[in-house]
C-alpha cells in the first residue's frame, strides 16, 4: 500500500520509527566553494527586520529525550490500531453513528491508519441512496456533506434547501450540534456554490454567536463536554481551514471530556500523537544541525545561504535521479530562479518608489511567498512516481491550486506583517495596494483581503473535488491545502514568524513538538 505523504500531517509518519534519524548520505554531492576577495568595494548597508534570535536553543533540542520513541510504544499503538480497525465493521452502528465515528477518527488525527476503511464506507454510502439521513436531521446532513466534500465527492449544496426554506422550524428546536455541523460544512464551498457562503454560513455563524451570548457561561452538554468550548473553537478557526495537528491536539482534549467517549480511540489518539511528536523532535534536531561546528569558517550570510541552497538542490537532484531515474535538477533550479526574480521585482519597486495595483502585486507576490518553490521540491522528493508533465506545469506556474494556496499564504502574511514591514521600509503589500487603487480605508482594504482569502478557498475546494480530471493527485492537492492551513495558523493572531511570542505561536509549537499528552 502506498504511503500517503502530507505536509503537517501524520501521514508522513505512518510507517516511521521514532528513533534518532541519521544524516542521510547523498548519492552524489556537488559542493560549491567561494573564494574570499579582499577588495575595496563599498559596503552597502542592508535593511534588517531585526528578528529576535530563535527561542529554540540548539543544544537544548539535542538534549531532548522522548519516552515514546521506543519500540514498546510502537507495539502498544499497533495493538490499539487493530482493535479500532474492527470497529469499522460494527453492523450495529446506524449510518449517522458511522459518520460520527469517521469524523472523530479524523479529528483525533489517527485516520491515516484507517484510510482504506474510511474510503470504503464513504464510497459505498455515496453510491447508495442515503435513505438513513432524514430530511429533518440537519446535523446528519451537514456532517455527511462535509465528509463527502473533504474526501473529494461531488455533493450539491442544494441538499440544504429544505432546511433553509423552513429556517424558522430550526431556529428554536435544533440542537447546537447541528448548527456547528452546518457552520463547518459551509467552509467546503466552491466557486460554483452561491448559497453556502452568502446565506448558510452567515446563518449558522449567527446561531453560534447567539448560543455564546445566551449560554456561553453555562455547562450545557455537547455530548457531555462544554458546548461553549466547541462553538468557540469553530468560530476561532473552522476545521477545514485549520492546521490539522493543532486541531488534533485540541480535539483530543475536548473528546476526552465526553461521557460517551470511546476509550480505545482516546488511548490510540494520545499514544499516536506522542509518537508522531517524538518523530517531529528528531526531525527538528536534524534541521537544527547544517554542521554548526563549521559555521565560523564561513564568511557573510549570503555566502552561506548560497552554499546551502546550491548543495542541497544538487543533493536532492542526485538522490531523486538514483532512486527514480529522472533528472529534476533543472526544475528545482528554475524554481529558485523564479523566486529570486520575484524578490528582485519587489526590490526594484521599492527602489523606484513604484506602487503596484493589487493585481500587479499579486501576480508577483504569490511566487515571492516561496510556496511554489516548496511544492516542486516536495513533489520531487515524496512522489512515488514523478510525471514530467506535472513537473512542467508546476515549473511554468500553470496549476491553479498552487496559485490559490500561495495566495492564501501571501494574503495571511500581509494581514499580519504589513505594518511592521512598511515601518522598516518595504514595498507596499496587498492592503496598501488596494487602498491606493480604490481610495478605500484600511479597514475596508483588510475586509477585501479577507474576502480574497475566502475566494481562494472556494477555488481550492473546487480543484479538490475535480481532482479526477487533474494531473495532480488528491494527496498532493491536500499537501498544498495544508500549506494554506499552516499560514492561517501562523498569522492568525499576528506575525507568528517575526514576533512568535505575541502571536500564540510559541504555545502552539510547544503543544505540538515538546509537550506530550498525559496518558492517564
Amino acid at each position: 500500500m502506498t504511503t500517503v505523504l502530507h505536509i503537517g500531517s501524520a501521514f508522513i509518519y505512518s510507517n516511521a520509527r521514532a528513533k534518532t534519524l541519521p544524516r542521510p548520505k547523498p548519492a552524489c554531492t556537488t559542493v560549491a566553494t567561494m573564494t574570499s576577495h579582499n577588495d575595496n568595494s563599498t559596503t552597502v548597508p542592508r535593511r534588517s527586520a531585526n528578528y529576535q534570535p530563535s527561542l529554540w536553543d540548539h543544544h537544548h533540542l539535542l538534549s531532548l529525550e522522548n519516552q515514546y520513541a521506543k519500540d514498546k510504544s510502537m507495539r502498544e499503538r499497533d495493538l490499539l490500531k487493530e482493535k479500532v480497525r474492527k470497529m469499522f465493521d460494527d453492523e450495529k452502528k446506524t449510518y449517522l453513528e458511522k459518520l460520527e465515528f469517521i469524523d472523530d477518527v479524523e479529528r483525533l488525527g489517527i485516520s491515516y491508519h484507517f484510510q482504506a476503511e474510511i474510503d470504503n464506507i464513504l464510497l459505498s454510502s455515496y453510491q447508495k441512496d442515503r435513505v438513513n439521513v432524514k430530511e429533518c436531521d440537519l446535523h446528519a446532513t451537514a456532517l455527511e456533506f462535509r465528509l463527502f466534500r473533504q474526501h473529494g465527492f461531488n455533493v450539491s449544496e442544494d441538499i440544504f434547501d429544505v432546511f433553509m426554506a423552513n429556517s424558522e422550524k430550526f431556529e428554536s428546536g435544533t440542537d447546537i450540534n447541528a448548527f456547528i455541523s452546518l457552520y463547518e460544512a459551509s467552509y467546503l464551498s466552491t466557486k460554483l456554490d452561491s448559497k453556502l457562503q452568502k446565506f448558510i454560513r452567515p446563518f449558522a455563524k449567527q446561531k453560534l454567536r447567539d448560543f455564546l451570548d445566551n449560554n456561553g457561561s453555562s455547562n450545557r452538554d455537547f455530548g457531555s463536554c462544554n458546548a461553549g468550548e466547541m462553538v468557540v473553537q469553530a468560530l476561532d478557526m473552522p476545521y477545514h481551514w485549520g492546521m490539522r495537528r493543532l486541531a488534533t491536539r485540541r480535539y483530543i482534549n475536548v473528546y476526552g471530556k465526553k461521557h460517551n467517549k470511546n476509550l480505545l480511540l482516546v488511548e490510540l489518539a494520545k499514544t499516536d500523537f506522542n509518537i508522531v511528536q517524538a518523530v517531529h523532535q528528531e526531525e527538528v534536531k536534524y534541521v537544527s544541525s547544517w554542521d554548526v561546528n563549521r559555521l565560523d569558517e564561513l564568511p557573510e550570510y549570503m555566502r552561506l545561504c548560497f552554499l546551502v541552497v546550491y548543495n542541497e538542490v544538487n543533493s536532492i537532484g542526485c538522490d531523486v535521479l538514483r532512486k527514480k531515474n529522472i533528472n529534476v535538477i533543472p526544475f528545482l533550479k528554475k524554481s529558485w530562479t523564479d523566486v529570486c526574480k520575484a524578490y528582485l521585482i519587489e526590490a526594484m519597486w521599492y527602489k523606484r518608489g513604484h506602487k503596484p495595483n493589487l493585481e500587479e502585486y499579486m501576480q508577483n507576490a504569490w511566487i515571492s511567498i516561496s510556496s511554489p518553490t516548496i511544492f516542486i521540491h516536495f513533489y520531487c522528493v515524496f512522489s512515488d512516481q514523478i510525471s514530467l508533465q506535472v513537473l512542467e506545469t508546476l515549473s511554468q506556474h500553470q496549476q491553479n491550486v498552487v496559485r490559490c494556496s500561495s495566495s492564501v499564504f501571501r494574503l495571511a502574511n500581509d494581514l499580519a506583517t504589513s505594518p511592521d514591514e512598511l515601518a522598516r521600509g518595504d514595498v507596499h503589500k496587498s492592503i496598501q495596494c488596494y487602498m491606493n487603487e480604490t481610495g478605500a480605508s484600511e479597514e475596508k482594504a483588510r475586509s477585501h483581503v479577507r474576502e480574497m482569502i475566502n475566494d481562494m478557498w472556494d477555488e481550492m475546494n473546487y480543484e479538490k473535488m475535480a481532482h479526477n480530471t487533474s494531473l495532480l493527485s488528491h494527496d498532493f492537492m491536500e499537501t498544498m491545502i495544508n500549506l494554506a492551513r499552516m499560514s492561517l495558523c501562523m498569522y492568525q493572531y499576528g506575525d507568528g514568524h517575526g514576533s512568535p511570542e505575541k502571536a500564540k505561536i510559541v504555545d502552539r509549537v510547544k503543544s505540538l513538538l515538546f509537550n506530550p499528552i498525559p496518558l492517564d
